[in-house]
Formats: C-alpha cells, sequence, structure tokens
C-alpha cells in the first residue's frame, strides 16, 4: 500500500497532539535533527595499584584526540579505532610497564569499554549490529559486532609469531576480552587469510573500528526504539 504526501498532510491534520513525521513514521516526535539529539560522549577514570587510565570518547565525533597508553603498538591500534571509527578519543594510561605490558593493555581495554557503554546511554536509535571485512595486503579480517548486552568475545587469529616487535600478539585477546565485557558487546573477530602478524593485527583492529561504528550509528528509520524485541538491551 502507497501513501501520497497528501494523505501524510491529512494524517498530521487529524492528530496535531501526536503528527506522524513523513521523514521518520515509526518515530512521529522524535527529531531527525542531528543537533537536537543528545551527545553521547563519555569521560572514565580507572585507578587501580597497577593503572591508571582517562579515557574520553565522543561516538559521533571526527577521529580526533590523543593517544598514550605508555605501549606504542596499542597506540598505533587504537589509532585505527579512532580514524576508521571516527570517534573523538582521548585515552592516557599510565601502568607498570616496567614489569609487563599485559595490565595497561587489558585495563585500557576496559576502560574503553566503560566509556562505550556509557557513552550509548539508553542505546535507543542504534543501528545495533555492525560488520566489516579489511584487508592489509595479504591479511584480510572480518569483525561482527552486535551491541546485545551480553558480552561475549569470539576470536579466532591465528598469528605466525608470538611478537610484533617487543609486543607480546597474545595480549589483543585481553585488550578485546576487557572492552567487550564492560562494553556489554557480542564481538567475532576472524582472520580469514594472512602470513604477517603486524598485518593481521591491523587488519583487525581496522575492521572492528569500522563494524564499531556501524553499530553505534543511528538508524534514521528507527529513532527512539531499541532495536530489540525484548525492549531491552
Amino acid at each position: 500500500m502507497s501513501m501520497s504526501l497528501n494523505s501524510v498532510d491529512s494524517a498530521n491534520a487529524s492528530n496535531p497532539v501526536n503528527p506522524v513525521n513523513p521523514v521518520n513514521p515509526v518515530n512521529p516526535v522524535n527529531p531527525v535533527n542531528p543537533a537536537e539529539r543528545p551527545q553521547r560522549k563519555a569521560s572514565v577514570v580507572r585507578n587501580t595499584a597497577e593503572t591508571n587510565i582517562s579515557v574520553r570518547v565522543n561516538l559521533d565525533g571526527t577521529g580526533q584526540g590523543s593517544i598514550d597508553t605508555g605501549v606504542p603498538f596499542l597506540n598505533h591500534m587504537l589509532e585505527q579505532i579512532k580514524r576508521h571509527g571516527l570517534f573523538d578519543l582521548d585515552i592516557t594510561c599510565k601502568g607498570d610497564v616496567d614489569i609487563d605490558d599485559h595490565h595497561s593493555v587489558e585495563d585500557t581495554g576496559i576502560t574503553l569499554g566503560q566509556a562505550f557503554a556509557k557513552a550509548l546511554g539508553d542505546k535507543k536509535g542504534i543501528r545495533r549490529y555492525g560488520h566489516f571485512y579489511a584487508p592489509l595486503d595479504e591479511s584480510l579480517t572480518r569483525a561482527v559486532v552486535d551491541i546485545s548486552g551480553r558480552p561475549s568475545l569470539h576470536m579466532n587469529i591465528p598469528f605466525t609469531r608470538a611478537h610484533v616487535g617487543k609486543f607480546d600478539v597474545d595480549l589483543f585477546s585481553e585488550f578485546f576480552m576487557g572492552f567487550v565485557n564492560h562494553a556489554w558487546m557480542t564481538v567475532h573477530l576472524d582472520n580469514l587469510k594472512g602470513v604477517n602478524s603486524h598485518h593481521q593485527i591491523e587488519s583487525a583492529f581496522k575492521a572492528f573500528a569500522r563494524a564499531l561504528r556501524m553499530a553505534c550509528e543511528y538508524d534514521e528509520r528507527a529513532l527512539n526504539t531499541l532495536p530489540s524485541t525484548k525492549e531491552a538491551l
């Protein structure tokens, strides 16, 4: 069944208290102007005996901000999330890297996850799901994100060596586990092809950034509604 513009106008005239929005008929009174939406920003500070971490995030940013975790390769990967996700990110971490990078990497994932959960708020109007394939030379990685309210990480990256420079590649599972557990998301990361471990990791972060961006974006056809038949995420 089709509805002409005249039909929409008639519907508006007959229901002036709760008019139908022809751009977004699912949500009659929800503003469609991005300037009228709440700012999806958050700041989190997390201090422990092992790390002192500060994270600020703007989900609707342009990829700006500064990152200093004390772990150079992690900085490089977080830059991928910032740039390809178009999230404004400011991250600082002072950790016990004299002992090991483990605490700094894991706790940065935890704090970033907390910031995303806080910035997403009630999750109304988001797409919820995101997916992306990212190549980097010979490496190809698929990322799938579900802002489900159920933390779960499924990561299959068959690294071809144990370290990239001085960085232990096992720590990336710790980063993503910390993130999903505190962002309340389900994330699948599968490296479908790859020989160079640097490329495997970087393609994973690029794919994750794009998938996360898609999942966090507003769905213009379903603003002010939760993308769940349970009406809860």
